[in-house]
C-alpha cells in the first residue's frame, strides 16, 4: 500500500524516493520486455493508433464535429441503400440534420459550413440507386380440404 505524503515534502522528491526504494527492493527487476527496444518509436502517433485499435474506435472519432458531419453527408448515399423503407430514410436523414442544426447551434468553429441535407432529394436518390425487390415466389394452388379429396377415391 502506498503511503501518504509527508507534509514538507515536494510531491517531485516523494515519488523519486518511492521509485528509488522500489528499484533497490528489486520490484523493476525481470519485468515483461526488460531490455527489448520500445515498439514504434520511428512513428509519432503508434500509441494513438494502437489505442483506438484496442478501444475499437475508427481514427474518424479524432476529426473536429464539422469535418465528422461532412464526412457522414458524403457517405450517405451508399449507408442509406440498404434502407427497408422510405419512412426509414426519412428518420436517418432527420437526425443528421439535427445533428448538424446542434452543432450549428453551438457557433464554436465559424471556418467549416455543413450544408443541411435534403430530405426529399436523399429520397429520390435512395429510389433510384436501391436494388429491386427480391422476386416473390410463386404460390402453389391450395390443396382442397381433407373432407373434399375423400369422396374422389
Amino acid at each position: 500500500m502506498t503511503r501518504r505524503k509527508p507534509p514538507g515534502v515536494s510531491p517531485e522528491s516523494w515519488v523519486e524516493a518511492q521509485i528509488t526504494e522500489a528499484a533497490n527492493r528489486g520490484d523493476f527487476d525481470n519485468l515483461p520486455g526488460a531490455g527489448k527496444p520500445l515498439p514504434n518509436l520511428h512513428d509519432p502517433q503508434a500509441w494513438l493508433t494502437a489505442y483506438l485499435r484496442r478501444e475499437g474506435l475508427e481514427t474518424e472519432a479524432l476529426l473536429p464535429e464539422p469535418l465528422r458531419l461532412r464526412r457522414e453527408i458524403e457517405r450517405l448515399p451508399d449507408t442509406l441503400r440498404t434502407a427497408p423503407t422510405e419512412h426509414a430514410v426519412r428518420e436517418a436523414v432527420a437526425d443528421l440534420n439535427t445533428r448538424i442544426r446542434t452543432w450549428m447551434r453551438n457557433g464554436q468553429d465559424t471556418h467549416f459550413i455543413v450544408p443541411l441535407v435534403d430530405e426529399d432529394e436523399t429520397v429520390t436518390t435512395w429510389h433510384a440507386t436501391r436494388p429491386p425487390p427480391p422476386p416473390t415466389p410463386p404460390v402453389p394452388p391450395a390443396k382442397a380440404p381433407w373432407w373434399r379429396r375423400r369422396g374422389k377415391r
